[in-house]
């Protein structure tokens, strides 16, 4: 698939079939990820995946029940990836302190749209996903309490065909300008 179709084809999934995820298309997927640019080439991610059934149920209990059960259509999933966030290196971390910019999580953000856009690209279907138990999850997978998680993926084929159009976007001329800079 072309790249613009990739984008334009990626939706956030919310029903899932049951067909499971083959391991070699997840890494693939990761693998996209940990190509991904960060400041300093810090590559502050870890990837966790969860995709043995009871495993998953487990973490999926764990993450989205009580105040978190609106993502509970993530237990469904056949796959979970847990994004464990790492401190960025120095020079990036004394960088952000400057600019009040948190790097790593910038880092984060696009190692993710590189994992999502390849498993698009692969016919799986993704969801973001930052509303979550986080001690739930750290719990269930036996992780310090100072790790830090920030975002969790849903993975796996999609139960329904994805719409055909995206959802409503702000059009081109409302989010770009051309400026030129002042002497």
């Amino acid at each position: 698939m072309e790249l613009e179709a990739v984008i334009k084809a990626r939706r956030s999934v919310r029903r899932y079939s049951d067909r499971p995820v083959p391991r070699e298309v997840v890494d693939r997927c990761i693998e996209a990820a940990r190509l991904a640019p960060s400041a300093c080439n810090s590559q502050p991610w870890h990837f966790i995946v969860v995709d043995d059934p009871e495993s998953r149920a487990l973490l999926a209990e764990a993450a989205f029940t009580g105040a978190y059960a609106m993502n509970g259509f993530a237990k469904s999933a056949p796959v979970l990836v847990v994004v464990v966030t790492l401190p960025s290196k120095v020079a990036a971390r004394v960088g952000g302190l400057l600019r009040g910019v948190r790097y790593n999580l910038v880092d984060i953000g696009i190692a993710g749209e590189h994992f999502a856009l390849q498993a698009a690209a692969e016919g799986l279907g993704t969801c973001w996903l930052g509303w979550f138990s986080a001690a739930g999850v750290k719990k269930a997978l036996g992780l310090p309490r100072r790790a830090r998680i920030d975002v969790v993926f849903s993975l796996g084929y999609a139960a329904d065909e994805p719409p055909a159009l995206p959802s409503a976007r702000r059009p081109l001329e409302e989010v770009r300008e051309y400026r030129a800079v002042q002497r």
